[in-house]
């Protein structure tokens, strides 16, 4: 599992690496986050991008080691370290004329070398940890706030270059926080009901890997007739993955049915 984390923070990195020097940074547009900063900062200073992107991220670092977590920390850092490494080692070539292209596709590109890494809990750096912790304080989509806080690099855009150049900035980042929000999920919900006849055991399992309260309900086979209790349990679509993992490895036979929540009401923790 660590070595899979590792290996997308590696291909994260990467893809961040191709979306600046293939698009944006060609393109003069900025990126979203600490890195549309150290593109900014490196048209005023005898610094590269990805220099300035490391030293920007040591105070962010220490941010989210006090409130998101070490070891997520740790990982986030690496990958702002092996976004620097590439940044440096691969050569910035233009493979479109076009200004929109440049714009869409570096901003997916990017997006996806950023919100990978948050699914195996790590991240980009920068704005991402910012971001991350304002989220989980208001439960709100994560894309959200990349937009709101990227505002700043739209207008830093219109001044360094011309407005022009702020409105394709702004397109990109669009871009981005739209891909972030499809694939980073911890803000949408789902209940899931698990039909199983080993229902202490399962309910052990789930609460050693999901810290969400379980509601237990008597059922009866209508087929067989037999005793069963059906498991009723509300996550994160972030969570569902382990959840199907820890309900298959304990009760292979478990018949589990999973339905959209569009809203909840009473105490849902927003940071398991």
């Amino acid at each position: 599992m660590e070595l899979q984390k590792i290996g997308i923070i590696i291909f994260g990195a990467f893809a961040v690496a191709i979306g600046l020097n293939f698009f944006l940074e060609t393109a003069n547009i900025f990126a979203s986050g600490l890195t549309g900063v150290a593109q900014f900062l490196s048209a005023f200073l005898p610094l590269s991008t990805g220099v300035l992107l490391f030293v920007l991220n040591i105070p962010v670092a220490i941010l989210g080691w006090k409130k998101v977590g070490r070891l997520f920390t740790f990982y986030s850092f690496l990958h702002v370290a092996l976004t620097t490494f590439f940044l440096e080692v691969v050569p910035p070539q233009a493979l479109a004329d076009d200004i929109m292209l440049n714009a869409v596709f570096g901003g997916i590109i990017t997006a996806i070398g950023v919100s990978l890494p948050l699914r195996y809990g790590a991240s980009a750096g920068g704005l991402d940890i910012i971001a991350l912790v304002l989220a989980r304080m208001s439960d709100r989509p994560l894309g959200v706030y990349f937009f709101s806080l990227n505002a700043l690099i739209v207008f830093a855009a219109g001044f360094a270059y011309d407005w022009e150049q702020a409105l394709f900035t702004l397109v990109s980042i669009y871009a981005t926080s739209r891909i972030i929000d499809m694939v980073h999920t911890r803000h949408v919900k789902c209940t899931a009901f698990i039909v199983t006849k080993r229902a202490d055991e399962l309910r052990e399992a789930i609460h050693a890997h999901v810290t969400r309260g379980i509601t237990r309900m008597p059922a009866k086979g209508g087929y067989d007739e037999s005793e069963k209790e059906v498991l009723m349990i509300t996550i994160t679509r972030y969570e569902l993955y382990v959840l199907r993992q820890v309900t298959e490895a304990t009760d292979p036979d478990a018949f589990t049915n999973i339905v959209p929540t569009s809203d909840i009401v009473g105490s849902f923790r927003k940071d398991g």
